[in-house]
């Protein structure tokens, strides 16, 4: 026993050694990266290019780490107001592919989830369907002559999963104590959040659940196939589901050669996509060509229910609202149902918004339609929140991401693939009826007039009052001058800057002077005095190399 738990903390220490050496060693190059842009003011393609490297080095290291911090990587992806964009853009290409693990072990681990109902397998295929880091798949067939596909998890996974998930919260703990790293974001809470989605992740009735929901969404639909749960044969940590035969979606040349039709299945994939979003508020989050197969009849199938997204009623019921605005490129219109769906928070400065809103609206809505619109407008997107420190709901990072995601897959089958022009029939419909009733129109038509007479009756008062209090001197003009403020304080900085220079070169040369007049002992007296202010200098440059990034993106 005493072994067992001495062996325990060894193994425990080993793994936060070698977290925390990779957390170190990410810091060290972020910081080192800083300084290469403040004093080589480098342009914004080498930028990109450093950042992207750093991104690829942290996505291998990720992998090294196993799956929890695999699973992190993922989720860290749908998070634009912690990393940047090209950080996001690498980071949601994690693919979680790692070495299969013995069939003895898959036996065994299926064989003490079934118990007595192991013996109603027929025989369970050796080799692997696909190995991930949570869990891989083999094919089987039961003695009923059902073929079905088995997905167990990995052994012993969730005592790694709870020792990676502690460290991450002291890892949390620590940058939430660093004002500047903790500004606008609750690292605690992010890491709480994280341990929560990943400990239901490891729970493989919840994935079943979500299995049979997405399943019962398309029942009826003659172009969508979704395999279906067998439930007495699923449990914590087996999951069982219907094998449905099909070719990779990312195969073309097998799917060319059974003639099926590639701009139909990616028209059937927009609209599957559509009806997810807008009639069921249920969707699949992750549509990599791994997770998308093609029936030989020519359908779509769904794969793997372990990353789903859910759309609140609220949103739901305005997505009709926000369509019309959209379509008639009413930016402030369009924000406000954002505002008030839950979408954008109301305490924030909503002038940047609303003006990214404003341009994305003219790209998006301008033709010849970009064939990578929601790519671009992602990105964007996730500029904008990275910069200016408002949280949107992770689940519409998931749906922009998963529409990216399948924008990709789309214009792989289809060059000409165009998402907004494939769904407009159906957003035009969307944005005359929203399931709206006549009834329902009367009572908003009423409530609008209701609200236009009361503001109305009040007019004479509301002036009446303003009158007097003009008279009376008691009237103030409050005006926000958001842009001034920040173009002052980014010419403060620069004078700033430049003062700061004036006093380090003078510094330099008092000491320089010093040497040549043979006084060593008092030259390193300038050179100490510049210190401090040669480190102020240093964040004054970060400050306007930050402040910088709204305004590129605005241009």
């Amino acid at each position: 026993m005493k072994n067992n738990l001495f062996g325990n903390r060894i193994k425990k220490f080993k793994r936060g050694c070698l977290i925390w050496k990779t957390l170190f060693l990410l810091l060290f190059s972020l910081w080192l990266d800083n300084i290469i842009f403040t004093f080589l003011r480098t342009n914004n393609d080498i930028k990109n290019k450093i950042q992207i490297k750093r991104a690829k080095w942290l996505t291998n290291e990720l992998i090294k780490l196993g799956s929890a911090f695999i699973k992190i990587g993922q989720l860290l992806s749908a998070r634009p107001d912690l990393i940047p964009n090209t950080w996001i853009k690498e980071l949601s290409r994690l693919q979680d592919q790692v070495p299969p693990f013995p069939f003895k072990q898959v036996e065994g681990t299926i064989i003490k989830e079934l118990g007595p109902k192991f013996s109603e397998i027929d025989h369970i295929i050796h080799h692997p369907v696909g190995s991930a880091s949570l869990a891989q798949v083999h094919r089987g067939k039961l003695k009923n002559g059902k073929e079905v596909v088995f997905k167990v998890q990995r052994p012993n996974l969730k005592d790694l999963f709870i020792i990676d998930l502690d460290i991450l919260q002291q890892i949390a703990a620590l940058l939430q104590r660093n004002k500047n790293w903790s500004r606008g974001r609750n690292w605690v809470a992010i890491a709480k959040e994280c341990r929560k989605v990943l400990m239901k992740e490891l729970d493989f009735n919840c994935e079943a659940q979500y299995a049979a929901r997405f399943r019962q969404q398309f029942i009826d639909d003659e172009n969508v196939e979704v395999p279906a749960v067998i439930w007495d044969m699923s449990s914590e940590k087996v999951l069982c589901l219907s094998y449905l035969e099909g070719t990779k979606i990312s195969d073309l040349t097998k799917l060319k050669s059974k003639n099926i039709d590639l701009p139909k299945i990616a028209e059937i994939g927009a609209i599957s996509y559509l009806k997810q979003l807008v009639n069921y508020g249920f969707f699949h989050a992750d549509p990599h060509p791994g997770n998308l197969a093609v029936s030989n009849k020519g359908k779509l199938i769904f794969y793997d229910f372990g990353m789903m997204g859910n759309i609140s009623n609220n949103l739901q019921n305005r997505l009709g609202d926000m369509v019309r605005a959209a379509a008639f490129r009413d930016a402030a219109s369009l924000v406000n149902q954002l505002q008030q769906a839950g979408l954008i928070s109301k305490d924030i400065d909503i002038g940047p918004v609303r003006r990214l809103v404003r341009l994305m609206l003219k790209e998006a809505l301008t033709p010849p339609f970009s064939p990578n619109i929601i790519e671009k407008l992602s990105g964007d997107l996730y500029e904008l929140v990275y910069e200016t420190p408002f949280q949107l709901p992770v689940d519409l990072i998931f749906v922009m991401r998963a529409l990216s995601t399948f924008e990709g897959v789309g214009r792989m089958l289809d060059p000409g693939f165009n998402l907004v022009s494939v769904t407009k029939p159906y957003l035009i419909a969307l944005m005359t009826s929203n399931n709206q009733t006549p009834n329902d129109f009367i009572n908003q038509f009423g409530r609008q007039v209701g609200e236009i007479g009361s503001k109305a009756v009040g007019i004479p008062k509301r002036i009446d009052e303003s009158l007097e209090r003009l008279e009376q001197g008691d009237l103030q003009l409050q005006i926000r001058m958001g842009e001034s403020d920040r173009q002052f304080k980014k010419m403060f900085t620069a004078q700033k800057t430049l003062g700061h220079s004036i006093l380090i070169g003078s510094l330099s040369i008092a000491s320089a002077l010093l040497v040549t007049n043979k006084q060593n002992n008092f030259a390193l007296l300038p050179l100490i005095f510049a210190i401090p202010i040669s480190i102020d200098w240093i964040k004054c440059q970060l400050s306007m190399r930050k402040g910088s990034r709204l305004e590129n993106l605005k241009r």
